[in-house]
């Protein structure tokens, strides 16, 4: 009978242990820490591989106010990751108050096993790490330097002001020569977000960079990128020199330069509108005004005028007129070479010349009844071979005449 009693109570006994094993077989998650950065918070850990035998894990991380574990009431634990395969956990869902305290336990998942929880005790103001300024903007008044920074960021992108109660910052600023070559750098400390840098020297590059800082917990963030700027300064009297010729042949160049512009549209306009060889007043009269047409017509000027000198000779003794036949056939040219010949007197000039010479006077009147080809072409010589002919006449005076 004993022996049976024994035999069930090892029995229970061993099958009472056997989830305490298997549990105890699961390791909790290793080096629990947090990164922080104004008010952003991340839990993170570390966890053994080795220890799941290939099986898939998963953590669990919650947070709740220490206060509220301090109460005899019931609580509930605020749930920030659940069954997350990551190593790690975005804890802003928890909305953490800048100056509270808070509890943070993370635990890990196999096979519905799960490990111990980790705790960890967490107070943003005095672990939380601050961020570097948001910006920094540099400005030169003469030699000096202006420097303006904007306040660290929360994660709701508001002033890092709202959580701390007083906020400053580590100015650090050095002069950077020609050879770019660092000298020794100074730190101003200053609580104002407005500070200028005094006694620098004149046309100097100087780099800036600024840490925040909060002295109740001796916090201090990183520093913020280089940002530098030459300093300005009096004007050396080379330079003003330079800068007046400069300026007063840019704008010599630039009235010469609109000169030629209004000279260039003046004549322009003057030689379309107002050219200098000017129409006949004939030409400038209204088409519309010649009989009521369109087209306008060329009026009649009469006939051209010119001045010759001209040899009038005595009329000899038995000169007789021309036959009218001969006439008549002189008038009417034999061959197309003679209209040509016509036509080209007629181009040459638009008078008419007639002369009568003292040559034909002497000639029988059998010379007349030669071809009137011949007449014609005598009565239409060139100018200059009648005057010719005529001064070897005698008895013969001259006179200038109006043709």
């Amino acid at each position: 009978m004993f022996r049976g009693y024994y035999i069930f109570l090892l029995f229970f006994v061993v099958c009472w242990l056997q989830p305490i094993n298997g549990r105890a077989e699961l390791f909790p998650p290793q080096n629990v820490d947090l990164v922080t950065m104004n008010t952003c918070y991340m839990l993170k850990w570390d966890w053994n591989e080795s220890t799941s035998n290939s099986h898939a894990v998963s953590f669990s991380a919650q947070c709740i106010a220490k206060y509220k574990l301090d109460l005899k009431t019931k609580h509930t634990w605020t749930t920030a990751c659940d069954n997350t395969a990551l190593k790690s956990c975005d804890l802003s869902v928890c909305r953490m108050f800048y100056l509270g305290v808070y509890i943070l336990r993370v635990r890990a998942n196999v096979n519905g096993n799960h490990s111990n929880w980790v705790l960890k005790t967490f107070c943003p103001e005095e672990h939380a790490t601050i961020g570097p300024p948001s910006n920094v903007r540099l400005a030169t008044h003469g030699s000096n330097l202006s420097v303006s920074i904007s306040h660290p960021l929360t994660s709701l992108n508001c002033s890092m002001t709202e959580e701390f109660s007083k906020l400053s910052y580590n100015i650090l600023y050095w002069e950077h020569n020609e050879d770019m070559q660092v000298l020794e750098p100074k730190i101003l400390k200053s609580d104002k977000s407005e500070v200028t840098l005094t006694n620098l020297k004149s046309w100097t590059f100087y780099c800036v960079r600024v840490q925040s800082r909060f002295d109740f917990y001796n916090k201090t963030s990183t520093f913020t990128l280089s940002k530098c700027i030459q300093t300005e300064g009096p004007i050396p009297l080379w330079k003003r020199i330079l800068y007046f010729l400069g300026s007063f042949f840019l704008f010599f160049l630039v009235v010469l330069l609109l000169l030629y512009i209004s000279l260039k549209c003046y004549w322009t306009v003057k030689e379309t509108f107002y050219p200098k060889i000017h129409l006949p007043p004939f030409f400038q009269k209204d088409s519309h005004d010649s009989f009521g047409s369109d087209i306008p017509c060329l009026p009649y000027l009469g006939s051209e005028v010119f001045c010759d000198e001209v040899l009038i000779c005595e009329k000899p003794q038995g000169f007789h007129s021309l036959p009218s036949e001969v006439l008549a056939s002189s008038q009417e040219p034999n061959s197309s070479g003679q209209d040509s010949l016509w036509d080209v007197r007629r181009s040459q000039d638009s008078g008419v010349y007639c002369t009568e010479g003292s040559e034909s006077q002497q000639q029988s009147n059998s010379s007349y009844s030669s071809s009137g080809a011949k007449l014609s072409y005598l009565v239409y010589q060139d100018q200059k071979k009648m005057k010719n002919m005529i001064r070897i006449m005698p008895q013969c005076s001259q006179i200038t005449a109006v043709q």
